[in-house]
């Protein structure tokens, strides 16, 4: 059966107000915010406009950050990774008399099935599934469909901090967005295409991306192209002949930019010597450590770590914003039901059901900022998507924006105290979990474990 990055392989062969004072919010413009319902209001930001219409495009609004680096891993959910954080403020799982979660989901017959601690870092194969169809079985009637869908019990199922001491660390030391969804209610490349370009241009599964297809809009690396700023996609090399980069989901950035793909060791080197470029976007194996399933999600939050550790012992730190987040939710249960969305543009999904088309996020994934200039002891609750990555590059540079969604999205600005760096000095975090418990690859020989759980049914 062909997975989803050989289809590709397939198809391929065939702020200002903290730095220059020139941002203002959304409300502050008079501009209905992100998340709002029904068609474009006249209201909204046009795509093609700036963020700072006074200020000359490719002006720098935020000299303190001069590398913006992006570390997106896949399928899991806000609840499924960080439910048990118990971060003040921060909206994860309701915990009952016994410090386990209250959340369940039904089955079909009408027995419940408990939210449970995973067996063991590994994962299903084949479950949980995050399909178009899937994601919105699950999202039916207040997020009770998960069970029902195509995930099965297992959607139910969650790590905690002995399971991933690196990201418990990290996200209770940098902030973290609780309101972050991913972009589409369905799989990894309409999802990304939002991270690059602001819309999916119809597709909501991870079928083969026409190679003709482009965005009116351009993407995220035409507009810092034409601004002069320099970008880059490190792809891991092990996995397949050809290249696994996001850039790849429209293949004509190949031809435009074939000096911006690189292998991710180059990423390494780069954070080393203190010469990453101004954006970049740094990919996992994904037949390794994506934390795809079934991977052992312990290889990835391990590259995870390596990412991070090579930007906050790099020799550039103090100019560096690293997003660490996740592509979408892998069908794993999340309590928060995701917000109505501003539709990217008129093109409608390439499917049926279209349900409510684009016009609605998809569900939570966990998100933090890692910088010297990150805000400590906070948490942001603004509604925010992958589009808001996009948002926050165009910010920085005052670049024209690609679709109405990235034009009006949250820039995460709140998230970043530029007065003063709070962690000039890196903190220390904990070790990830595959370098200090050998035990953890256990389950690669030996499978995942029970699931469900016994006396996880009732």
């Amino acid at each position: 059966m062909a997975t989803r990055r050989t289809v590709l392989q397939a198809g391929l062969a065939a702020g200002a107000a903290l730095g220059t004072g020139a941002w203002r919010s959304a409300a502050a413009e008079g501009r209905t915010p992100a998340g709002t319902a029904g068609s474009v209001p006249a209201a909204l930001r046009e795509p093609g406009s700036l963020p700072y219409p006074k200020l000359a495009a490719g002006t720098d609004t935020i000299p303190q950050v001069e590398h913006i680096v992006v570390l997106m891993m896949e399928n899991h959910s806000y609840d499924n990774h960080l439910g048990m954080l118990n971060r003040a403020g921060a909206d994860g799982f309701t915990l009952g008399s016994d410090g386990k979660p209250t959340q369940t989901n039904p089955y079909p017959d009408g027995k419940i099935q408990h939210a449970f601690r995973m067996p063991t870092t590994c994962q299903l194969s084949g479950k949980p599934s995050q399909t178009w169809d899937n994601a919105h079985i699950q999202l039916a009637d207040g997020n009770n469909g998960f069970v029902k869908s195509g995930s099965g019990p297992v959607a139910m199922g969650y790590w905690e901090q002995a399971d991933l001491p690196f990201y418990y660390s990290m996200a209770s030391t940098f902030p973290i967005a609780d309101q972050y969804h991913c972009s589409v209610l369905g799989q990894t490349f309409p999802n990304r295409r939002y991270l690059i370009s602001a819309t999916s241009m119809g597709m909501i599964n991870d079928g083969v991306p026409d190679p003709l297809q482009y965005p009116a809009g351009g993407t995220i690396f035409d507009k810092l192209s034409k601004a002069g700023v320099s970008f880059a996609d490190y792809f891991s090399l092990t996995d397949y002949l050809l290249p696994t980069g996001t850039m790849e989901l429209y293949p004509r950035l190949l031809i435009r930019y074939p000096g911006e793909l690189h292998d991710t060791d180059d990423f390494f080197s780069a954070a080393k010597a203190g010469t990453l470029p101004g954006f970049c976007l740094v990919e996992p194996s994904y037949s390794k450590n994506s934390e795809e399933n079934p991977q052992n999600i312990a290889y990835g939050e391990q590259f995870a770590a390596q990412v991070i550790d090579a930007v906050m012992q790099g020799p550039a730190w103090e100019s560096t914003l690293l997003v660490w987040t996740f592509d979408e939710h892998g069908g794993y249960y999340d309590h928060v039901v995701p917000p109505a969305a501003i539709a990217p543009d008129d093109i409608p999904p390439n499917g049926t059901p279209v349900y409510t088309g684009f016009k609605q996020y998809g569900f939570r994934v966990p998100c933090a900022i890692i910088s010297p200039w990150a805000r400590p002891d906070y948490v942001s609750h603004n509604v925010s998507d992958h589009t808001s990555i996009c948002a926050l590059v165009e910010a920085k540079w005052n670049l024209p924006a690609m679709t109405y969604r990235d034009a009006n999205a949250s820039n995460m600005l709140d998230m970043l105290d530029l007065t003063s760096p709070a962690f000039k000095t890196p903190p220390q975090l904990a070790r990830p979990l595959i370098e200090t418990d050998p035990s953890a690859t256990a389950c690669n020989a030996n499978g995942p474990g029970t699931i469900p759980p016994a006396g996880s049914v009732t």
